[in-house]
């Protein structure tokens, strides 16, 4: 069975975090860091194995942002 989840309550924008660039809910890993390692060419799951404390679901959130 899939789970369905909100990509919208995968990422958040909070000023007092990161200068208030996007951030996947719960850290302070901002989608631009991200969207960085995947043009350098990273895939998702090479990302997701860089930065273990990442779903591959948070990736694609912060990829498809």
């Amino acid at each position: 069975m899939v789970a369905i989840v909100d990509i919208g309550t995968l990422i958040v924008s909070t000023p007092q975090v990161a200068g208030g660039r996007p951030c996947i809910a719960g850290t302070r890993m901002t989608v631009q860091n991200l969207v960085m390692d995947s043009q350098a060419g990273l895939s998702p799951q090479d990302i997701v194995t860089e930065y273990p404390h990442l779903s591959l679901a948070q990736v694609y959130a912060a990829l498809a942002y």
